[in-house]
């Protein structure tokens, strides 16, 4: 788990640089944030003036006992009242509103960075971990939005015009009544303190507890196979045990911070009362100002509990923009140029890989010098033991990764140099763990793509053998889709993923890690069918495991340790006697013992 302790480490409690990288989302707004500010300092000014109206009552009409000179100071106050109402509900309206689009805007920066990432970035970061920046960080980022730096503002401005009128109206009466805050202040960063270090412990058992239960709850399959439901209970307690005394810390100091802040507010009520009980009978002072200045006292604490509450928010807004922003400052491994190469609206699809070197860790070679050429609409097949590099090769031309030396070209044309989305345009592939997205078959097949018609979709699926399946669903080809596709069996998932291929009618076809490995006989067929339509008259790559399989490609290219050992078709290499023809021995001798047993 150190890993997530490692991501749930805080930095500063404040940092201006990460403040000012926030306030460039917020800048396209700032229009409206201005407009907030004025009606919240409106608001804070407008909410200063009941106890001078309660103070002029009291020395006024209500001395001379003069009860219709009560009136006119009773509609001051109802209007004050709703003159705070409008400004306040206008302040919070508009920070709601802008927050939520600084929200939707750091979302689609982020969501729209990932996409543009290439696998290797996934590699490094856990999937969980990104989801979590998406939600959860923009989250703590738009509460510190709304209820944070605006409303701290808020605070300031009321605190510093409570002690200015407070000095304007009454010199001595202002000293006593600020003699505690001093102490206030004190408790104040004492509190925040703790809080920061209990926060941050908070935090990282918090992620502990999110990637126990991610793993658990995915792995539950195992876990149920093997009983170990008591121990993964077990752990869990103890896991939540440690959140909960982490959180007890929290309410601990919670609980001591806001009955030590009413106590120095009774402090301070009491030497109010005491010397400026003495000053109203000393002449020096009336009993309106008295009054007024108690509850001026009251309302200068209250911006003071406030900002150390918000001291929690606004350092979640700094952690959580510190991970934003890591993964906007992530560069992406994979790199088009300024002016890329254009491919032509359709490709011959000639590819050859010449002199290849690549690893995923530069210092550990994957592939070592290959070199090769597919001619243009032919269908090779890639085979070799595990680790051999077969993958790598896909992955490669489809370029999720760049080479370490090398080039590998389509139709003539460097791929390195062409857009990554214009290179896809004449690639597809069809994994081994096939890929079902939440919505409708029609929409797993198309993709969301206008231009693939529903007359296309049908005579993919009629290809791809998938349309007797589909067929026979409840809606037929609107039945839903359920997450990653778990109302689908695996192979009617291939075969869907064999449907997409086909509607998208690439040039370069890849068939990725034996897509029939996980599948039953009956399905297996069909399957083999489909491919066979799929490859013929297209450049075709297929990874296989299962030499069975690939009876039908025109050319057999067989890796070794990241290098090319054989190249030709079935019969020629196992005239060779070489290292196709051992993994065939073996695969045919194990197919013979199954038939046996």
């Amino acid at each position: 788990m150190a890993g997530f302790d490692d991501d749930e480490l805080l930095g500063k409690a404040y940092d201006a640089h990460l403040m000012r990288r926030l306030f460039g989302f917020i800048k396209p707004y700032q229009g409206q944030v201005v407009v907030a500010l004025v009606l919240l300092l409106g608001a804070a000014l407008v909410d200063l003036a009941p106890p001078l109206l309660i103070a002029r009552a009291i020395d006024g009409p209500i001395a001379a006992r003069n009860v219709p000179g009560i009136l006119p100071i009773f509609a001051l106050f109802i209007v004050v009242l709703i003159m705070s109402f409008v400004l306040r509900y206008g302040q919070v309206y508009l920070m709601q509103r802008i927050g939520q689009r600084v929200m939707v805007d750091l979302r689609m920066a982020l969501f729209s960075h990932i996409q543009r990432m290439s696998l290797s970035f996934f590699d490094r970061n856990p999937v969980g971990r990104l989801i979590t920046r998406i939600t959860n960080d923009v989250d703590a980022l738009n509460e510190f939005l709304t209820q944070g730096f605006v409303l701290i503002l808020g605070d300031f401005v009321t605190l510093i015009g409570i002690i200015v009128i407070m000095f304007i109206k009454n010199w001595r009466l202002a000293l006593l009544s600020v003699a505690v805050l001093p102490f206030v202040v004190i408790t104040s960063a004492v509190f925040q303190r703790v809080m920061r270090q209990t926060y941050r412990i908070i935090r990282q058992r918090l992620a502990r507890i999110n990637a126990y239960l991610n793993e658990q709850l995915t792995g539950v399959l195992v876990v149920q196979l093997f009983n170990r439901e008591p121990v993964s209970k077990a752990h869990f307690e103890e896991m939540s045990e440690s959140y909960r005394s982490a959180n007890m810390r929290s309410l601990f100091a919670f609980a001591l911070f806001f009955p030590t802040i009413g106590f120095l507010l009774a402090v301070g009520t009491a030497l109010l009362l005491y010397w400026g009980g003495r000053g109203v009978l000393a002449g020096w002072t009336t009993l309106g100002i008295l009054v007024a200045f108690l509850q001026y006292l009251e309302r200068s604490f209250q911006p003071i509990r406030n900002l150390a509450e918000r001291y929690n928010i606004l350092q979640s807004a700094m952690a959580a923009s510190e991970r934003t922003f890591w993964v906007l400052d992530t560069p992406e491994d994979v790199h088009d140029l300024s002016q890329p190469a254009k491919l032509p609206s359709h490709v011959q699809g000639e590819v050859v890989f010449d002199h290849v070197v690549f690893g995923y860790n530069p210092d550990e070679l994957v592939l070592r010098d290959v070199s090769f050429t597919i001619p243009a609409g032919q269908a090779v097949a890639v085979v070799g033991a595990t680790g051999a590099g077969k993958t790598s090769l896909i992955s490669l031309l489809a370029r999720f990764y760049d080479i370490q030396g090398g080039h590998i070209t389509l139709d003539g044309i460097d791929i390195s140099t062409v857009a990554q989305s214009d290179l896809r345009r004449h690639v597809a592939a069809v994994p081994q763990d096939p890929v079902c997205f939440s919505g409708t078959i029609a929409s797993n097949i198309r993709l969301h793509e206008p231009n693939i018609t529903d007359a296309e979709i049908r005579r993919a699926a009629e290809i791809a053998n998938a349309a007797p399946f589909i067929e026979r669903l409840p809606g037929q080809y609107e039945y839903e889709v359920r997450e990653r596709g778990s109302n689908l069996s695996v192979g009617q998932r291939q075969l869907i993923a064999f449907a997409r291929a086909i509607a998208f009618n690439p040039d370069v076809l890849l068939v990725l890690d034996e897509a029939t490995s996980s599948v039953d006989t009956e399905t297996e067929a069909m399957i083999q069918t489909a491919l066979e339509r799929l490859i013929h008259g297209r450049t075709s790559i297929v990874i296989a495991h299962r030499l069975s399989t690939i009876r039908h490609v025109d050319r057999i290219i067989v890796l070794d340790k990241g290098k090319v050992v054989e190249d030709g078709t079935h019969e020629e290499l196992l005239a060779r006697h070489g290292f196709y023809h051992r993994l065939y021995q073996m695969q045919y001798v194990g197919q013979q013992r199954s038939l046996v047993d």
